[in-house]
């Protein structure tokens, strides 16, 4: 009997982003007789334990904390630290190359930019095959041009084969790609009763925001629509769920004195947009939302907390851009929520205005956005889309066991 395909997942950090949550909840959803799966991480955190719990063993192979935590602007520029960093990470590379191979892989499966240089670099050294699977957009729009040509050249001769999260970020890459959008963990789908329970928006309706806190996210936008939405809607709060990440304080400290700005100013009440910072699990969060607002002002790769509001039976209304128009109106349906031009503050603004002012309007929608989003973004299936894609990236796969004990592997 064929053995199963031996899987290791290489990602750069262990903070959980969009990518690495979907990470978790395909590993979770995979059948181990067809992957066995060990993760690669290059810094320790939350993720860890994450994975650990899932039953997945996990390395940590620490790289200098000043290449981990660079953020693509940054990195995306020439400059002599930046070229240090690089020559920095050449033995790492040979290391995890050491790794890769010692350890019995089939396939390597990157995750992240870092990963897919990092990490493609050291599966092709080892030489074993490769798939990178994207989550960002390859586009100037998303990431400094330095480091989309970077990306694009090295898409052409690394990977063996590419899976992208959605096809805004497909079409971004300069080679064949599978689309498979990340799922939703089973446990997040709401049943069509609970759906129906839900209350309407209140005397106090509650907008909130779900995602780091990035100018990719739009939180600064948020803000400016929440001073719009007050004017006919005084007692409605705002949250901003989410803390900052990859050196974003900077932008979150802007978009705090925009708030207090809008305060002193009288557009908003004092604490009428709270931020609870970052939250584990924020189901408890969406289910005490009216709207949830997917803000981007730039088009996003996917729009994962669109989806989860969905499965929750949350309104939505997000940007026209990206990912989240593949989400909110797929080919073959009516919009599932109200899509608006990105960056457009006062559309924005309009949008959350109309769902609050028609909840009838927005239940039926919302009821039909939870069946599609649970159809279409089911983890069983995803995952094995995916093995598909990672059988096909690799020739047979016969031979001994995992080298757990050499290569440093732990549960």
């Amino acid at each position: 009997m064929t053995r199963p395909l031996r899987v290791v997942v290489v990602d750069h950090t262990a903070e959980p982003g969009g990518a690495e949550v979907a990470l978790v909840r395909l590993l979770r959803a995979l059948d181990r007789e067809q992957a066995d799966v060990r993760v690669v991480l290059f810094s320790a955190g939350p993720l860890v334990a994450e994975l650990r719990g899932a039953g997945v063993p996990v390395r940590v192979m620490p790289l200098a904390a000043d290449v981990t935590s660079v953020d693509r602007y940054t990195a995306g520029h020439a400059s002599w630290a930046n070229l240090v960093r690089a020559v920095r990470t050449v033995p790492f590379v040979v290391r995890l190359a050491w790794l890769l191979r010692r350890c019995g892989a089939d396939l390597v499966v990157t995750t992240s930019l870092k990963a897919d240089l990092l990490g493609g670099t050291a599966a092709r050294l080892a030489g074993r095959r490769l798939v990178w699977h994207l989550h960002d957009r390859i586009a100037e729009d998303y990431l400094p041009g330095a480091m989309v040509r970077l990306v694009q050249a090295a898409s052409r001769v690394l990977p063996h084969l590419v899976i992208a999260n959605s096809a805004a970020t497909a079409q971004t890459v300069p080679v064949r790609c599978e689309v498979v959008p990340p799922p939703i963990d089973p446990a997040w789908v709401l049943d069509p009763a609970a759906v129906a329970a839900r209350p309407g928006p209140g005397e106090h309706p509650v907008v909130g925001l779900v995602g780091r806190i990035s100018p990719t996210k739009g939180q600064r936008e948020f803000v400016r629509a929440a001073a719009m939405v007050a004017v006919d809607h005084r007692r409605a709060q705002f949250r901003i769920i989410g803390s900052p990440m990859f050196g974003a304080e900077e932008y979150a400290a802007q978009v705090r004195a925009e708030q207090a700005q809008a305060e002193h100013d009288g557009a908003l009440a004092p604490g009428q947009v709270h931020w609870t910072g970052f939250v584990t699990d924020p189901r408890a969060e969406l289910d005490g939302l009216d709207v949830l607002v997917h803000a981007s002002p730039v088009p996003e790769p996917f729009g994962q907390v669109i989806v989860e509001a969905m499965v929750r039976g949350v309104p939505v209304v997000a940007t026209r851009a990206g990912g989240a128009v593949q989400i909110v109106a797929p080919d073959d349906e009516d919009p599932l929520g109200v899509l608006v031009a990105p960056g457009d503050a006062r559309a924005l603004a309009d949008a959350i205005t109309l769902v609050l002012d028609d909840p009838d309007a927005a239940r039926t929608c919302a009821h039909a956005a939870r069946t599609s989003a649970a159809r279409r973004f089911d983890a069983a299936s995803a995952a094995a889309r995916v093995t598909s894609v990672w059988n096909r990236a690799t020739s047979a796969h016969t031979g001994t066991i995992w080298t757990d004990r050499a290569a440093g592997w732990s549960l």
